[in-house]
């Protein structure tokens, strides 16, 4: 069955990209010079089957090569994407153009043009988007005593997604932002890794990582990506060699103030040992100390509130992270971006700091919080 799916899957993939590479070929036969056109093929043949060929040959292929076909491929993922929704809409212009009487000629060039540069901007916004993380500030109250700190600085950066796309570069923008902020504390609720922890290691983030810093500590749980990769253990032990404490179903005492617990991920659910129900995590906790929750994914709020958590942090959904998706995700989950409230426990969901497949946004930012909590018990 899984052979079928993939089968069914390429035969799809190959299907619409035959399309749009038609219409494109279309109008750029119609502006390029003689001899220009198998430029174009090889262009778009590059672009549409890097990803496949990086996943078909990741074996195969040494791994500079593998790492640069999954990159162009991951702008190609972005150029299909948003091709499918700019190509009917060029044929509709087309189309309007010629029954108002404009001859192809003319109308064929409006019409591409507009297709092909609407689809450019829009890469070039999502890129820049994906790659320029901004800082969003939440101002919370916990009704709790928090011991030795009344005010509370957290900086939480979810989903960076480290791999051969999202790399050192944009690592060292968090470690910047963590420097500009000075958080009393950092948290990281999941997918630190894409999935692989190889170019974690080949290309020594954690070196970068390593100045990620902050006086209270830097807490990580576990996302869904860390599983698909499969090396949690040895990603759990670089990290605690870097002064990272992954929590994995377990809960800290940070300096004899508040708790921080950190859940497995919900993938877990479906592989031996499974994760712990919330209330058991939490149980036995004292009640009396604040209780910050790292779940990666944002679901079963009412449970995490009924066990005792006063605020939970969450991401995985990288708010569809190209625009229209966030209308899916926004059915998918009761929050899949922002904050809100359940009962006396505050929940915030980040669309994340890094990107998974195409590095780019439309609709969301790359983002890190900056989350200032008073306690007030």
């Amino acid at each position: 069955m899984n052979i079928v799916s993939a089968l069914l899957f390429l035969f799809v993939f190959l299907l619409l990209n035959a399309w749009i590479s038609w219409n494109g070929s279309l109008f750029w036969s119609a502006i390029l010079p003689d001899g220009m056109m198998i430029a174009y093929w090889i262009f778009y043949g590059v672009i549409a089957l890097a990803y496949i060929a990086a996943m078909l040959l990741r074996r195969a292929l040494p791994y500079w090569g593998y790492a640069l076909l999954k990159q162009i491929g991951s702008y190609g993922l972005a150029f299909l994407f948003y091709a499918l929704l700019l190509v009917p809409a060029g044929d509709l212009i087309y189309g309007v153009l010629r029954l108002a009487g404009v001859d192809p000629d003319t109308a064929l060039p409006i019409a591409g043009w507009t297709a092909s540069g609407g689809l450019l901007l829009l890469l070039l916004k999502g890129s820049w988007n994906a790659w320029h993380p901004i800082v969003r500030r939440y101002d919370i109250d916990i009704a709790k005593s928090g011991g030795a700190y009344r005010l509370l600085r957290v900086m939480v950066a979810s989903d960076l997604h480290l791999g051969n796309i999202v790399g050192k570069r944009h690592l060292r923008r968090l470690v910047r932002k963590a420097e500009e902020l000075k958080p009393d504390l950092i948290l990281m609720p999941g997918d630190v890794l894409d999935d692989s922890v190889e170019p974690f290691v080949r290309e020594g983030m954690a070196e970068v990582m390593r100045k990620l810093s902050a006086p209270l500590g830097v807490y990580v749980s576990l996302g869904n990506h860390e599983y698909y990769g499969g090396h949690i253990p040895e990603y759990m032990e670089r990290m605690k060699a870097i002064g990272i404490e992954v929590l994995t179903d377990r809960s800290v005492l940070v300096a004899d103030s508040f708790y921080v617990a950190g859940r497995k991920d919900k993938a877990a659910e479906s592989v031996q040992n499974g994760r712990l129900p919330v209330a058991e995590l939490l149980a036995g906790l004292d009640a009396h100390k604040p209780i910050l929750l790292l779940d990666h994914q944002p679901y079963a709020f009412e449970k995490a509130a009924e066990a005792g958590a006063d605020l939970m942090l969450s991401g995985h959904t990288h708010r569809g992270q190209m625009a229209p998706n966030h209308w899916i995700t926004r059915r998918l989950f009761e929050l899949d971006w922002g904050y809100m409230r359940k009962s006396a426990m505050h929940v915030i969901v980040s669309s994340g700091f890094g990107t998974w497949g195409p590095p780019v946004r439309i609709g969301s930012r790359s983002e890190v919080l900056d989350i200032r909590i008073t306690f007030t018990g």
